[in-house]
C-alpha cells in the first residue's frame, strides 16, 4: 500500500513538490490556504493551515507523512505541533529557515526531518558558479557532489565506449543510466558490456576538489598598503584633515622663527605644536613679546583647538566607524579568478560559504550597511563592498574584468537580472548565475537573456522535499526525463530484504544503482562492489527510482536511514 502523504503550503515549494509526489504516482493531498487556479476534486484542501479542522479534512489520522513546506518558521513550527497532536506517530519533513531550530527539533522529537530550501539550493548556486552543470547534489564519502546530466550526442566523447569503461573511477560516480532503445538498468549494462549510444542519459556525480591555502596574512597586507587607490577614496578626509593641521603648525613656527625672539627652528616647532593641540609648551616665549605676536598666538590656538578637534573626530570616524573597514575591504579585493556576490542574502551567504570553503576567493556586493550577514563575510576574511552592484563603478570596483564568475543572488528578481545585464555588457565572457523565485520563469529567462544558469531555490529543492517524503534520509535526488531518482543509505540489519544477496543482484532486481559501500570499516567500489554480499552492520549508498522508494520504506521488512 502506497503512504499517503499531506504537503501543508503551496508555495513555490510546495506546490512543485506536490505536483512532484503527484506525478510518482503517490497518494498526496495538498493543503493550501487559497485555492489554486487548476486544481480541483479533493487534492487540495483549502484553510486555516494551522487549524486542528483543516489538517483533519485532509485525513491527518490516516497519513504516514506531513510535509510542511511554508516560508515562516513560526507558521511551520505551529503546524508540526498540531500535526503531532492529531496523529502522534506521523512522520514529519519540515521546512526551516532557522537550520539550528531545526537541528534541534531532529534531535528531540522522533521521525522529524527538517529541511531548508536555501540549504538545498545554494550548492548547485556553487557549482554553476564554477563551471559544473549541476542540476542536483548528493553526499558521497562526506563530501556535496555536484551532479549533471551527460545527453549522448554525435560529438559526445564517450559514444561508442562501454559502460563497463566508467564504473571504476572512484572520481566520477555513475548515478542513473536511461538508454535511448528499451529498458535497462545501469548495473546489468555494466555487467554486459553495454555500449553508449546516440541518445542515451547518464546522471553523473563528481567528486569536488578543494584549492590549495590562500595566500598568506602578509602577502594580504602588503597589498592592502600598496592600494593607495582605495585609500584616496575612503581615507581622503583624513589626510585632507592632516594637511590643514600640518599647515597650521608650519605658519606658527615661521612666525615665531621670523619674529626676533631668538628661537631656534626646533624651539619653534616644539612650541607651535604644543600651543596648537594644547599639550602646553614654554610660555614665556611670548611673555615678553610685541602685542602682535601675542594676538597672533591666540588665533593660532583658536584655531587649532577647532582643527585639533575636526581632525580627531575624522580619524576616530575613520578608524572606528565604517569607513576603515570599507577601505580594508576595499584594498584586499582580489585581482583575478575572483567570484563576485552580489547579495548577502539567506542563499547569498551559504554560497560564500562553500565557495569559500573550496579555497575560492570571494568578494561580496551588498547594499545595505546594516545586512545581518556582513559581519558573517568579513569573519571569514572577505571583502565587502558596500554599495549597489547594478551600478557600473560597483562591479568595476569589483574587479570584474578579470573575475571567474558574478552570482546576481539578492532576494529581488529584477535586481538581479538589472545585475546580470550590467555584468553581461561590462564583461560579455564573463559566467553569470542568476538568482530568480519563481520557477516557471527561471527557464524563459535562461533562454531569453542568455545567461549560463538561471536557477530557483524552489525548483532545486522541490525534488528533495518530495524523495524525503517518500522515504528515508535522502542524500541526494535528481529528475531525468520526468522520473525522480533518490540517492540514500540504508543500514543491511538481518531482517532487511538485502541481507545475505550480493550486491550485483540486488542492484538488478530492485532497479537500483549501488554507490558504494560501508563493510568492515572500509569503503568498496566499483567491481569489489558488485562482487560484495550483503550482511548485518553493512551500509549500502544506492540510488533508486522515487516511485520505488516507498516499497522499502515501510512494511514488515524495514529499510533503515542512515545519516
Amino acid at each position: 500500500m502506497k503512504p499517503r502523504i499531506i504537503v501543508c503550503g503551496l508555495g513555490r515549494t510546495g506546490y512543485k513538490t506536490f505536483r512532484l509526489l503527484r506525478h510518482q504516482g503517490a497518494f498526496v493531498v495538498g493543503i493550501h490556504h487559497q485555492s489554486i487556479p487548476g486544481e480541483t476534486g479533493g487534492d487540495v484542501i483549502v484553510g486555516d493551515l494551522q487549524a486542528a479542522s483543516t489538517l483533519t479534512a485532509a485525513g491527518i489520522q490516516q497519513a504516514h507523512t506531513l510535509v510542511i513546506a511554508g516560508s515562516k518558521d513560526a507558521l511551520n513550527l505551529s503546524i508540526m505541533m498540531q500535526a503531532r497532536v492529531l496523529n502522534p506517530q506521523i512522520r514529519i519533513i519540515n521546512r526551516f529557515y532557522n537550520t539550528n531550530l531545526g537541528e534541534r527539533l531532529d534531535q528531540s522529537l522522533p521521525d522529524h526531518l527538517s529541511m531548508s530550501v536555501v540549504g538545498l539550493a545554494a550548492p548547485v548556486f556553487t557549482f554553476a558558479a564554477m563551471g559544473n552543470r549541476a542540476i542536483g547534489q548528493i553526499k558521497l564519502f562526506q563530501q556535496t557532489w555536484p551532479i549533471h546530466e551527460e545527453y549522448i550526442d554525435e560529438n559526445h566523447f564517450w559514444r561508442g565506449l562501454k559502460l563497463s569503461e566508467l564504473w571504476e573511477d572512484r572520481s566520477r560516480m555513475l548515478i542513473y543510466y536511461l538508454p535511448v532503445e528499451g529498458e535497462m538498468d545501469l548495473v546489468s549494462g555494466v555487467i554486459s558490456g553495454q555500449e553508449i549510444k546516440v541518445g542515451d542519459r547518464l546522471i553523473i556525480g563528481t567528486q569536488p576538489r578543494i584549492r590549495s591555502p590562500r595566500r598568506s596574512l602578509i602577502k594580504k597586507l602588503l597589498k592592502a598598503l600598496t592600494n593607495f587607490r582605495q585609500f584616496q577614496e575612503h581615507g581622503r578626509s583624513v589626510v585632507v584633515g592632516a594637511i590643514v593641521l600640518l599647515a597650521v603648525i608650519l605658519i606658527a613656527t615661521f612666525t615665531y622663527m621670523s619674529a626676533e625672539l631668538s628661537l631656534s627652528p626646533v624651539d619653534a616647532l616644539y612650541f607651535s605644536v604644543g600651543m596648537i593641540t594644547g599639550a602646553g609648551g614654554n610660555d614665556k616665549v611670548v611673555e615678553n613679546a610685541p602685542n602682535s605676536i601675542k594676538l597672533f598666538t591666540v588665533v593660532m590656538m583658536l584655531i587649532g583647538a577647532v582643527v585639533i578637534g575636526i581632525w580627531y573626530a575624522m580619524l576616530t570616524d575613520f578608524v572606528l566607524g565604517s569607513r576603515f573597514k570599507q577601505f580594508w575591504d576595499a584594498a584586499r579585493i582580489p585581482q583575478r579568478y575572483h567570484y563576485i556576490v552580489c547579495g548577502l542574502s539567506g542563499i547569498g551567504v551559504r554560497i560564500v560559504q562553500q565557495l569559500h570553503a573550496s579555497g575560492h576567493e570571494v568578494v561580496v556586493v551588498e547594499p545595505d550597511s546594516n545586512n545581518k550577514y556582513i559581519n558573517t563575510a568579513r569573519e571569514l576574511g572577505i571583502p565587502v563592498i558596500q554599495g549597489d552592484a547594478s551600478f557600473r563603478t560597483i562591479l568595476k570596483a569589483s574587479n570584474i574584468d578579470s573575475a571567474a564568475a558574478v552570482l546576481a543572488v539578492t532576494s529581488n528578481d529584477a535586481t538581479n537580472l538589472e545585475i546580470a545585464l550590467k555584468a553581461k555588457g561590462l564583461t560579455p565572457s564573463i559566467p553569470v548565475i542568476v538568482h530568480y523565485a519563481d520557477p516557471d520563469f527561471a527557464g524563459i529567462a535562461q533562454q531569453l537573456f542568455g545567461f549560463e544558469a538561471v536557477l530557483s531555490p524552489a525548483e532545486l529543492a522541490a525534488p528533495a522535499f518530495a524523495a524525503a517524503a517518500l522515504g528515508g534520509r535522502i542524500l541526494g535526488n535528481g529528475i531525468t526525463a520526468d522520473s525522480l531518482w533518490v540517492a540514500f543509505a540504508t543500514v543491511i540489519t538481518p531482517s532487511h530484504v538485502f541481507c545475505g544477496q550480493w550486491v550485483k543482484d540486488v542492484a538488478m532486481s530492485a532497479d537500483c544503482v549501488p554507490l558504494y559501500v560501508e563493510t568492515n570499516h572500509q569503503n568498496l567500489h566499483g567491481w569489489d562492489l558488485l562482487e560484495t554480499k550483503l550482511s548485518a552492520g553493512d551500509v549500502l549508498y544506492m540510488t533508486m527510482p522515487a516511485t520505488r522508494l516507498y516499497q522499502l520504506w515501510r512494511g514488515e521488512q524495514v529499510c533503515e536511514a542512515h545519516v
